[in-house]
């Protein structure tokens, strides 16, 4: 089954002891918009964000050695105070890029093949590891693994670590797409999907045929009891654009959900799930009850929603986000 066991409960992250950091791992790459580039990549937009929270967090990622997109992204992650140390250089593999093609609410996008986040070298991220302090989470995700240099990296780093393991599920087409998936639902204690990776998962657990059963069915939460129960997972957070999230407990429970938050103009959602599970983790190791900080994450992805790209470039903005997760009336949106 699991070829990790985490050591910590969850509700020890809320006691608002050390360790109070996050390991990041994974890609940062260049977004191609129609309109421009900016900076992204799943990782690298939760490490930003927490940067910019001011939450402590280490980013272990590749880029190329001397290109045009290595440059952007060390300029961003110095814009929203996220340290590099944990930046390898790669003097084969460019900067990873995404062409991503927007119409209507539906995004398409082109990933290039064989950058240089698919060589996360473990030598080299075991030296940062040994000058940083343990943490509380560490956040990784399905595409950084595509690659089997990265892909090794990145659970040999795993299964060393005493933190908990947050998975930000991504599925994308591939016919080792479910192999991928459930190799890391493996190493994972939380996991984070959204509705239609939910589906997926539910389906390859359960047959397809019985998922036509709706949101909130005997059947759908049998099924979510079964998932958990299957990979042994802790919590199970579920992203649902308009319609809000909800959050699974080990045994399969709903115990905590919330509705969808009006955007006075949607620019894009690109980012929008980085930034839930950035603010949620920020929540938890803000010493914050697992609803406060959901219900922030669900406002503080609805507002990148009304920009272009995965981070607000405001970044005097950010300082009412550090306020309210700093507010001294704990459990309260305030």
């Amino acid at each position: 089954m699991n070829e990790r066991v985490s050591s910590h409960p969850a509700p020890a992250v809320q006691s608002g002891h050390k360790p109070d950091s996050v390991l990041v791992l994974g890609e940062a790459l260049v977004d191609l918009f129609d309109s421009g580039p900016q900076a992204g990549g799943a990782p690298f937009n939760v490490a930003r964000s927490l940067a910019a929270l001011q939450v402590p967090v280490t980013c272990i990622t590749r880029i190329g050695n001397r290109d045009l997109g290595a440059d952007a992204l060390l300029q961003s992650a110095q814009n929203f105070g996220l340290s590099t140390q944990g930046f390898q250089r790669d003097a084969s593999h460019p900067t990873g890029t995404v062409h991503i093609v927007q119409k209507g609410a539906v995004h398409t996008f082109r990933i290039a093949e064989d950058a240089a986040w698919d060589y996360l070298d473990l030598a080299q991220a075991r030296s940062i590891l040994l000058a940083t302090q343990p943490h509380a989470f560490v956040y990784f995700g399905t595409l950084a693994q595509r690659h089997m240099v990265s892909k090794n990296t990145i659970r040999e780093i795993i299964r060393s670590s005493d933190g908990l393991c947050y998975l930000d599920l991504n599925l994308r087409d591939g016919p080792d797409n479910r192999r991928l998936a459930e190799e890391s639902l493996e190493l994972a204690d939380w996991v984070k999907v959204n509705d239609e990776e939910l589906v997926q998962l539910l389906a390859w657990q359960g047959g397809a045929a019985m998922w036509s059963e709706a949101w909130g069915s005997a059947a759908f939460h049998s099924g979510i009891a079964h998932l958990m129960g299957h990979f042994r997972l802790q919590r199970l957070i579920v992203t649902r654009g308009p319609r809000g999230y909800a959050c699974f407990d080990a045994q399969g429970h709903c115990e905590a959900e919330g509705l969808g938050i009006d955007v006075a103009h949607v620019v894009d959602t690109v980012g929008a799930g980085d930034g839930f599970s950035a603010m949620l983790l920020a929540g938890q190791l803000a010493g914050r009850t697992l609803t406060w900080s959901l219900a922030l994450a669900n406002e503080y992805a609805a507002a990148i929603c009304g920009h272009r790209g995965p981070m607000g470039h405001d970044l005097q903005a950010y300082s009412v986000w550090r306020k309210r997760l700093a507010a001294s009336t704990a459990g309260t949106i305030v």
